[in-house]
């Protein structure tokens, strides 16, 4: 009996001592629940930043889902809630930023390059080729090149009739 009795005690404290925290939130209507599941999936954790805060694990997460959860019972809308998690992390928060001179840049920026390296190779197809000046050889460069020719011609009969 002692046998078993120390592995189940064993058991049952290793079993009670792991808990994990569920959060459980009771809303007030139905539209409260919709509205903190949709705001839970398109609020981003500035901690994890690439999770939502409802598929999140962090602290913040949890503290911006119980922030979440207090506004729609005070009445607040989705909009005055995302306004005020951009006022407080800055437009990182939202999956969908808005427009803004500070992101345009990253919109306009590879357009831009595209259509400036599309306009080079345009303007550069277009230039007509540098004409290169017929020159005259003089009397010593001919004669040099007569004679490689010679030269040239001869180990060629020569590879001919081998």
């Amino acid at each position: 009996m002692k046998r078993i009795l120390l592995p189940l005690i064993l058991a049952a404290s290793a079993v009670f001592s792991v808990s994990a925290a569920i959060e459980v939130y009771e809303f007030d209507t139905p539209e409260q629940e919709a509205a903190f599941h949709q705001l839970g999936k398109e609020l981003r954790c500035p901690k994890c930043q690439n999770n939502n805060i409802a598929d999140s694990n962090a602290g913040l997460a949890q503290d911006l889902r119980a922030k979440v959860y207090e506004m729609l019972k005070q009445g607040k809308n989705e909009d005055e809630i995302v306004e005020y998690m951009v006022a407080r992390y800055g437009n990182f928060v939202t999956y969908n930023p808005p427009l803004t001179a500070s992101t345009m840049i990253l919109w306009a920026g590879p357009l831009l390059f595209v259509i400036g390296g599309f306009t080079v190779l345009v303007m550069r197809s277009r230039k007509s080729p540098k004409v290169v000046k017929d020159t005259a050889l003089d009397s010593e460069e001919q004669a040099r090149l007569d004679a490689l020719l010679d030269e040239h011609n001869s180990e060629k009969k020569k590879d001919d009739q081998a």
